[in-house]
């Protein structure tokens, strides 16, 4: 349950904390921050830490039932993530910079992230984003971690706009490279689920527009004890983000 402050709370702290946006040159939390160069990749698809399920929601409105959450659920500080498995910006952002976000700040135990889709550039979008939450609905309660091969695996193979390669039955097959899941269980979940989730994936792209989130991939920090958050838009290198969980943080 929401407290009833804290729709103002959290529209007073995003505004008061700034955007970065991929373009650079904006002001964050009263510093200039400069484009940075590309991170290095450090962690591979079967290396990363755990995943966890939860029915809770936090202070911040969001409800983690449905999502998967990466790292320590004690950690202070969320970190939501927004994507699109068509949106090129999600990819480098996964490829470039999401590797030493896990390394520094998440095996910590300092963040935890929870995984959001916001599928908007066309109907294979919406198709991938329904597919995660059937594999994540498979594995959750038992290999949690196959999730997280499954989501690297789909952005490592993504393909040109406009190609088709979000299609289902080519996601299908992506998802026969995955040990671990199992593709027909994923394919009946989508067939007899695909209602529901929709309209799950609708409440949280809805809630998204509410917080001024426009595309992907898109993200908010948030300190849960001290109700304090931040938010950053685009593939935006480590160090950025390294000075936001600093401020948010620090609030």
């Amino acid at each position: 349950m929401e407290r009833p402050d804290s729709q103002t709370t959290r529209r007073a702290v995003l505004a008061s904390l700034g955007t970065v946006t991929a373009t650079g040159g904006v002001v964050y939390a009263g510093a200039q921050l400069d484009s940075g160069a590309t991170e290095t990749v450090r962690t591979s698809p079967t290396d990363g830490p755990r995943f966890h399920s939860s029915s809770e929601s936090t202070g911040f409105g969001i409800d983690l039932d449905g999502h998967p959450v990466m790292g320590s659920m004690d950690a202070p500080l969320d970190m939501y993530y927004w994507s699109d498995y068509q949106c090129p910006f999600c990819r480098r952002f996964e490829e470039n910079t999401f590797p030493t976000l896990i390394d520094d700040h998440v095996r910590s135990g300092t963040v935890r992230v929870i995984f959001i889709e916001f599928p908007y550039l066309g109907e294979g979008s919406i198709t991938a984003a329904v597919m995660d939450r059937c594999i994540w609905r498979q594995v959750r309660s038992d290999e949690p971690r196959r999730y997280w091969q499954w989501h690297s695996t789909v952005y490592g193979r993504q393909g040109e706009k406009g190609s088709g390669w979000a299609s289902k039955s080519n996601l299908l097959e992506i998802t026969r490279e995955v040990d671990g899941v199992d593709a027909d269980t994923v394919d009946t979940c989508m067939q007899e689920n695909r209602s529901e989730i929709e309209s799950s994936i609708a409440t949280d792209v809805e809630r998204a527009r509410r917080l001024g989130l426009r595309g992907s991939p898109a993200f908010i920090i948030y300190n849960r004890n001290a109700d304090k958050a931040g938010k950053l838009v685009g593939a935006q290198p480590a160090a950025r983000f390294d000075e936001a969980i600093t401020t948010v943080e620090n609030a």
